[in-house]
């Protein structure tokens, strides 16, 4: 055998197998990085129809129209998905997630990574997605890890050039996740900081349903920009106030998923938001958007979660009270405007 073959075979070997756990828009497109990046991988969800067209043609035009997926497996059984994988990516709708696992967990290898690209707080519980795996699947620290960052499927797989963050509170978990999803046009940054990259990518999607609404009550670049920029001063009090890294909140999973969620029309947050300001119900925008908004039911468990933390969260609240219908979404600014005046640097 030639050295270059023994190398190939040697490649192979070493080749991470990994499952992805949900078969949405968000799942196939870091399906589809893992296997760029060179993993084994094999996406498991519910849809049958799914699933078997990318085993066999490697497209899933329900989620990614037009993308051609790099050479990977589906599957609906969850035991072929898991079976001798070294990390598994979790991308199922958060306040299902726990249901899911549930009916998982003796199917996942004993020492295999578990990495969340969820975002939200579980209603109840008011617990991180990173939480609600370790607890339901027994993991210790080291075997947990999220990924976020400015991360809009649809732009990610057209493979334009975009970075994320892989949290651990394990550096070589995070870095070994990191290598398993960098590529050419997706470059992975590492941090310990687990509780301030979650909390990120939970309370962001909150912010770009506030930022919707007010381009769909006709507001401006002005208001976009305010609704951001206090936006994060309410990320930063709550993650802050739960031990989270002050740096964590001006990087990629802080200031740049927040601006790229708010801002972007590919994000389901902020076209939800949009309709409910330009008048739908909310049920009537839920089905224009498509797809899931964890924002609307990750708000109510972030507000009761700042609440017990005695952190103000303003926008959110007001978020909150129009998606319960207390609110009429055409005073959410004068609401929020009308609030007494303070310095900038408050709390």
């Amino acid at each position: 055998m030639s050295a270059a073959a023994q190398n190939q075979g040697a490649a192979a070997q070493t080749q991470p197998r990994v499952a992805v756990l949900g078969a949405g828009s968000m799942g196939t497109t870091f399906a589809m990085v893992l296997a760029d990046a060179g993993c084994d991988v094999t996406l498991w969800g519910r849809d049958a129809a799914v699933l078997d067209a990318v085993d066999r043609t490697h497209r899933n035009e329900k989620y990614l129209p037009g993308i051609q997926l790099p050479a990977m497996r589906g599957t609906t059984d969850a035991a072929v998905a898991l079976k001798g994988a070294s990390i598994v990516v979790v991308s199922v709708p958060s306040q299902v997630s726990r249901a899911t696992l549930e009916s998982m967990k003796d199917l996942v290898e004993p020492d295999a990574v578990v990495v969340s690209l969820m975002k939200g707080v579980e209603l109840g519980t008011d617990k991180r997605m990173s939480q609600v795996m370790a607890e339901v699947l027994e993991l210790p620290d080291e075997r947990v890890a999220v990924v976020s960052g400015p991360n809009l499927a649809p732009e990610i797989a057209a493979r334009q050039p975009t970075a994320t963050v892989v949290a651990s509170r394990s550096e070589a978990t995070a870095q070994l996740v990191a290598a398993a999803c960098s590529t050419g046009y997706f470059r992975p940054y590492t941090n310990t900081d687990v509780v301030g990259v979650e909390l990120c990518g939970a309370v962001k999607n909150i912010i770009a349903l506030a930022a919707g609404m007010a381009q769909g009550r006709g507001f401006g670049w002005n208001t976009l920009a305010t609704v951001i920029t206090r936006g994060l001063v309410e990320i930063t009090r709550l993650g802050l106030a739960v031990g989270a890294e002050p740096t964590t909140f001006a990087g990629l999973a802080g200031m740049g998923d927040l601006m790229a969620t708010c801002a972007s029309p590919l994000s389901r947050n902020h076209r939800l938001g949009k309709h409910l300001g330009e008048g739908l119900t909310l049920t009537e925008a839920i089905e224009a958007t498509g797809g899931t908004a964890e924002g609307v039911k990750s708000s109510q468990s972030v507000l009761e979660l700042a609440r017990t933390h005695g952190v103000e969260m303003p926008i959110t609240a007001g978020v909150v009270a129009v998606l319960d219908g207390s609110l009429p979404v055409e005073e959410l600014a004068a609401t929020l405007l009308k609030r007494p005046q303070k310095s900038e640097a408050a709390g």
